[in-house]
């Protein structure tokens, strides 16, 4: 798992297989009523409002859910009020990681998440413990056999990204942005009628701490733990895997 591709892929899959299970409506029902709380309920005017109902339609939400979720967001229908919250710690072997929590009950979520990392052999830590080490970015990939590099950089660089990678190891383009210029990129993308694998605002490690064998095996296990609990929005850490140890342990 070289960097941060990979993850975001099998992240962007898993979504598809979790909405069949009613997981991701769930998560993404609490994003669009917070997104709605605080940014109001027109999402031309709400980026983060308007990024969480494409998750939506991506998984197949029914409009009237999300409608539903905006309401409450903006109290024309009684609703759960949710805290976020963003842990801090540590994964195997140091990995440093990023938890961002919504949950209508604080007391519960801390104990649990709290559990599953120190049997992982890991750690929850003080806040600012390891955030420095995450930029908050706009996070695009484009599958290699559906663009040209050139015509991919000439989209994506006129429409204001700040930087396209293009490693010989991966099978996408990964397109990186300010956050808030990833709508406006996306659908200069989209424009020029090349198709987009996964879009999403994320945090990017600046390093990497690179895995193998057992420790491998823990990170990508205590990641979808954390990532299938109901509270856990998103998980963020820098761990480096092998590509082999990451597709075995993802099937």
């Amino acid at each position: 798992m070289s960097g941060h591709s990979k993850w975001s892929q099998i992240k962007h899959k898993k979504a598809h297989t979790d909405a069949k299970k009613g997981k991701a409506f769930t998560k993404i029902v609490k994003e669009i009523s917070v997104a709605a709380r605080f940014g109001g309920g027109d999402p031309e005017g709400n980026p983060r409002l308007r990024t969480a109902i494409e998750k939506a339609k991506e998984v197949n939400m029914p409009h009237d859910n999300i409608k539903r979720a905006i309401m409450k967001g903006t109290g024309e229908l009684p609703g759960v009020t949710y805290e976020e919250i963003v842990y801090e710690g540590y994964g195997p072997a140091g990995v440093a990681m990023l938890i961002e929590v919504m949950t209508d009950n604080k007391n519960r979520t801390v104990p649990e998440i709290r559990h599953m990392m120190s049997k992982s052999g890991g750690s929850l830590g003080e806040t600012g413990c390891v955030s420095w080490i995450f930029d908050k970015r706009g996070y695009i990939l484009v599958n290699k056999a559906k663009a040209s590099e050139d015509s991919l950089m000439s989209a994506a660089l006129d429409a204001g990204a700040e930087d396209m990678k293009n490693d010989p190891q991966e099978d996408n383009y990964e397109i990186i942005t300010a956050p808030e210029a990833l709508n406006e990129v996306k659908a200069a993308i989209e424009k020029a009628n090349i198709p987009i694998e996964s879009a999403e605002v994320t945090m990017l490690p600046k390093n990497y701490v690179a895995l193998d064998g057992k420790s491998a095996e823990q990170m990508l296990r205590l990641m979808d733990a954390l990532e299938d609990h109901e509270d856990v929005q998103n998980v963020y850490a820098n761990f480096d895997i092998p590509d082999e140890v990451a597709e075995k342990l993802s099937k």
